[in-house]
């Protein structure tokens, strides 16, 4: 069976590699690093299809070194081990490389048997994930690494890819390529190298039998490529960056960007993440300035999940709007992250006699009864008395926000306290 494309075209030097120009461009760390030939323990971090791989690969090659590689999906402790044996052997007279693609999912103790042997250079590890490294890599083998971020390679250079991809499909067979499918599949492959060349292989593969070579339209490259744009994966990173531009926008008052990421969150089917971040929003950015938000947007969501997909895009673009054109407060978080910092740093204190439930009194308390004063006997229900413990009973958590909600309560709070007895 024939190796996909994207292997069979795979780069063999930097100057054949397209994008991560910020990395590989002439002059630029990695590639100097590459060059000098002498390579430390890297962490090659991005999406799939961008390039990581290939240039593991072209580094690998470029040394002497006994290279070993190891995949996080499928290896286990013996495999890990098998590396460590050649460790002092003449087979690691020059060194051991090891590429250890999908870092991210070997466990902590798999990692940490590589540590001493990373660290004094028995093993040059080579690592890459699609997982931000910070949270998916133990901290001791981020801290022996250098992390390189990989991104999505940008349409215009991805083109270039494509047409080199058809070129060589053609010699098998000759193909006529209409003008703009190269283009069309760059723009729908969300950045990805091997998504792009398999999009090409297909359009290859349904080619229009013709005499002077079988013809790639543009709408066969439509067909094929009409959702291969949606870079998403709901465990992964581009699951948490869409949720948080998503927040980020209504936060910001941009309902046009919020409904761009909700359509994308709607594309991918993931219905649940979407409401379920909406209701964080209406309470942690729209918060008090405008109270009703939270069951607005609750009444919407609910009409989402019980219509299901495609209607329910229309109740989420409501609670969108509704939140983008509302005023903002973030006083409630601000004010319940204050106090929890208090009760993390003076702990439990006990608060006012008053305050508690009834107790008997026994016959060495210096205080007999309670002494609670019931603010609804008070004018406005309310009277002066303490509520805080006495070790932290003048801190204030909650600072009202600028918005005309909280500006009436505001005044509101500062009449009755001037009325107060």
């Amino acid at each position: 069976m024939s190796s996909p494309l994207a292997d069979r075209i795979r780069p063999k030097t930097l100057d054949d590699i397209v994008g991560q120009t910020h990395l590989l461009g002439a002059g630029k760390p990695l590639r100097r690093i590459i060059e000098s030939g002498t390579i430390p323990n890297m962490i090659f971090y991005g999406p799939s299809g961008v390039g990581k791989t290939t240039v593991a690969s072209i580094i690998a090659a470029r040394t002497n070194m006994t290279l070993h590689i190891l995949n996080g999906t499928q290896a286990g402790v013996s495999d890990i081990k098998s590396v460590i044996a050649d460790v002092g052997t003449f087979a690691s007279m020059n060194g051991i490389l090891l590429y250890l693609d999908e870092i991210q999912y070997l466990n902590k103790k798999q990692q940490q048997s590589l540590l001493s042997y990373i660290e004094n250079g028995d093993i040059t590890l080579i690592a890459s994930t699609t997982e931000n490294p910070y949270f998916a890599v133990y901290n001791a083998v981020i801290s022996r690494s250098t992390v390189f971020e990989f991104k999505p390679v940008e349409a215009q250079e991805l083109e270039k890819a494509v047409q080199r991809a058809f070129r060589i499909l053609s010699e098998r067979r000759p193909l006529q390529i209409e003008d703009g499918v190269a283009a069309h599949i760059a723009r729908g492959s969300g950045g990805d190298v091997r998504k792009a060349m398999n999009a090409a292989e297909l359009c290859a593969l349904s080619a229009e039998p013709d005499e002077g070579g079988d013809i790639v339209t543009l709408s066969l490259a439509e067909s094929l490529t009409q959702r291969s744009n949606m870079r998403y994966d709901r465990d992964g990173d581009a699951h948490y960056d869409i949720l948080s531009a998503l927040q980020k926008s209504i936060r910001g008052s941009d309902e046009n960007a919020a409904l761009h990421y909700a359509a994308r969150l709607l594309e991918a089917g993931d219905l649940i993440s979407l409401t379920r971040r909406l209701l964080v929003i209406a309470s942690e950015d729209v918060g008090l300035a405008y109270p009703l938000a939270p069951v607005i947007v609750k009444a919407c969501v609910d009409n989402a999940l019980a219509l299901g997909l495609p209607e329910a895009r229309i109740p989420i673009a409501e609670a969108i709007i509704m939140m983008c054109t509302a005023p903002k407060s973030n006083s409630a978080e601000a004010a319940i992250d204050a106090a929890i910092a208090d009760l993390q740093k003076y702990g439990a204190p006990d608060f006012p006699r008053h305050l508690q439930n009834k107790h008997c009194d026994g016959e060495g308390a210096a205080v007999r009864g309670q002494h609670y004063l019931y603010p609804h006997d008070y004018p406005n229900h309310y009277v002066r008395q303490q509520y805080l413990p006495d070790e932290i009973k003048d801190h204030v958590y909650y600072e009202f926000g600028e918005n005309k909600t909280e500006q009436a309560a505001l005044q509101y709070r500062r009449k009755i306290l001037s009325e107060a007895e």
